[in-house]
């Protein structure tokens, strides 16, 4: 009886391991942590089949097995699944990356006014579109700054505006004060590098992970103490190589959020790349809203600015 099931039981050991030791697998061979860490979740997709070919196979070797990537799955992602939303907060931000091949940016920014946020930051402006929705959001957004392909879109005034070097050699960050009811709010809006995954080269994401770098020191200068982060940061939260900007600030969705939040591909989320984090402000709340004309689904959050 022991002895059936022993490779579903084995497979189950090495499923457990790989979530155990994640953050262990190097870098070095084609970005395969990062590849990992960025659909980790997933992962855990294995046991329910598993158990499926357990039972099947009358296996309690197997099911017993079971257990360690089950808890372990549990351990890192358990606390995802519950409801952490909570009432109160003073100010709700939006972030959303609109696609540069957009083929509603009207539509889009109807959809993102009728979210009611605050504060909105797009990024992958295409230089022809980027008009449209300054035209399209000024009637409920009087300040607004673009910078590059990324826009900040305020009901608050905006001041120390200017861009933020993300070693790219073009614009796709950028930095403002926002005046709150509340005091002042650092807003960075951010689009970093996408990555790519190739045959030949594994997880292709230097450019990403350099830029990331830039944009955690740029945050840690930072003077004002409330911090706010809007943008596509092309990773998750769990990928090591974002840690210069995800060691110093929270995740809405991993605070107050209900669930995952997958962002990205709008059509079958698989993953939130669309990321809200803040510093030195509560969050109270964190939800995606329905698709767009984009590819990714828009982002947004409540907070207590103290």
């Amino acid at each position: 009886m022991w002895r059936r099931g022993v490779i579903l039981a084995v497979v189950a050991v090495l499923v457990a391991v790989l979530l155990l030791v994640h953050a262990d697998l190097p870098n070095r061979i084609g970005n395969l942590g990062s590849l990992l860490e960025t659909f980790l979740p997933w992962i855990g997709l294995a046991v329910p089949l598993l158990l499926v070919a357990a039972v099947l196979r009358r296996s309690t070797t197997a099911l017993i097995a079971l257990l360690l990537p089950s808890v372990i799955w549990l351990n890192l992602f358990g606390g995802l699944v519950t409801d952490k939303t909570s009432s109160g907060g003073d100010l709700t931000v939006l972030t959303h990356n609109v696609n540069a091949e957009n083929p509603d940016p009207d539509g889009t920014a109807k959809d993102v006014i009728a979210a009611g946020a605050d504060i909105v930051a797009l990024e992958e402006l295409a230089e022809s579109q980027a008009p449209r929705y300054t035209r399209d959001l000024a009637a409920a957004y009087p300040y607004h700054s673009v910078q590059g392909t990324v826009g900040l879109w305020s009901k608050y005034p905006l001041s120390g505006v200017r861009t933020v070097d993300i070693k790219m050699g073009w614009t796709r960050a950028m930095r403002a004060a926002v005046k709150t009811p509340d005091g002042q709010v650092a807003v960075y809006v951010a689009h970093l590098p996408s990555v790519r995954v190739k045959f030949n080269a594994g997880f292709t994401a230097g450019q990403r992970d350099n830029a990331a770098d830039a944009l955690g020191r740029a945050i840690a200068d930072e003077n004002l103490h409330s911090v706010v982060l809007l943008g596509d940061l092309n990773g998750t939260m769990n990928d090591r190589a974002l840690a210069s900007v995800t060691s110093q600030m929270r995740s809405t969705q991993g605070a107050a959020g209900n669930g995952f939040g997958f962002s990205w591909p709008a059509s079958f989320p698989m993953a939130r790349i669309d990321q809200i984090m803040v510093k030195g402000i509560e969050p109270k709340a964190s939800w995606t809203l329905p698709k767009t004309g984009s590819d990714h689904l828009p982002v947004a959050a409540r907070l207590q600015v103290p």
